[in-house]
């Protein structure tokens, strides 16, 4: 299996190799470095618990490497460079921006900074700004120095899906619409996908808008690709069943919730119930931390979709065939 063929580079080994490699070889690693076996052109950079677990990916090419998000903090950006670098010892010359969350673009200027174009669709750069602005919020004073000081800007490659020549490499970018985030971009190289925090392994959803009927969309249109390799968001690359595993996960939550026939406002001790059946089910789940946004987001929406609908009729006489069927 895919996963099974991933190798551990420490970071001591990667420091042995350092003199024979690019720029950057000083910087010292916080996270850990994972090389596929089975395709030795791509590597996993995934940081520390500190920034979320948060991997970043590289492809090597024929003239240089492209790196796929560009992490939580400044420095671990750094070091995402200094190790793509260090194992291909080719120079990073772009990078690409899959979602507007902070773990996928506060880098940016840290790439920019080194000549390093980095890229992502016209919808998710409308997104930063207030995505960088409400999490600056939260996140600013937790973690400064290490944040950005100002909104990351990206290039914008544009609109819509299009295929992406950087490297050497042809990229195809899927632009799609909302799941974990408002917008996404999915990158489809040879049989690898990369989706970003649309699928994680072994690590709880980003359930933040609670839209999970947009986010089994983005599954299915991943699916469709028809990649053996599938690169996530949070945890280690495996193959399409990452994809059916999310799946799963997401319509747990969605009939956890459900079953709680969700109004407003939420109710503490049934989200708190959905919350614990989630952490009793996944309990090898990492950051159950994210149920406390995630479940009252999915609660939020799924009470909205049944307000919208209006109270339930009584069961008319005609035929059952003639009945409309709900939405699920």
């Amino acid at each position: 299996m895919f996963a099974r063929a991933l190798q551990l580079v420490t970071a001591a080994s990667l420091a042995l190799s350092a003199a024979a490699c690019v720029s950057h070889s000083s910087t010292p690693m916080t996270g850990r470095v994972e090389v596929p076996l089975a395709d030795k052109r791509i590597g996993q950079y995934i940081s520390s618990g500190w920034s979320f677990d948060t991997s970043s990916f590289w492809i090597e090419g024929p003239e240089g490497v492209v790196v796929i998000d560009v992490q939580f903090l400044p420095s671990i950006a750094a070091e995402v460079i200094a190790a793509a670098e260090r194992v291909t010892r080719k120079k990073v010359v772009a990078a690409i921006v899959l979602h507007p969350n902070p773990d996928k673009f506060n880098g940016t200027a840290t790439f920019q900074a080194r000549g390093i174009e980095v890229w992502t669709s016209e919808q998710v750069l409308g997104l930063i700004p207030e995505v960088f602005a409400r999490r600056s919020e939260v996140f600013a004073e937790r973690y400064a120095p290490d944040w950005p000081t100002a909104t990351p800007q990206p290039r914008s490659f544009g609109a819509a899906t299009t295929t992406l020549k950087l490297a050497g490499l042809e990229l195809k970018a899927h632009v799609l619409g909302p799941g974990c985030s408002a917008a996404h971009v999915v990158i489809e190289w040879e049989d690898h996908v990369f989706v970003g925090d649309l699928v994680a392994n072994k690590a709880h959803a980003w359930l933040d808008l609670g839209e999970t009927a947009g986010w089994l969309q983005r599954l299915t249109e991943i699916e469709a690709m028809g990649a053996r390799s599938v690169h996530p968001g949070r945890g280690r690359s495996g193959g399409a069943e990452l994809v059916t595993n999310q799946r799963e996960y997401l319509q747990t939550v969605v009939s956890l919730v459900a079953a709680e026939k969700p109004t407003m406002p939420p109710e503490p001790a049934a989200i708190q119930r959905v919350r614990a059946e989630l952490e009793r089910r996944y309990q090898d789940y990492r950051f159950p931390v994210f149920l406390e946004t995630a479940v009252p987001a999915v609660w939020r929406q799924l009470a909205a979709e049944t307000a919208a609908e209006g109270p339930e009729e009584a069961p008319a006489e005609a035929p059952p065939e003639s009945q409309p069927t709900a939405q699920p």
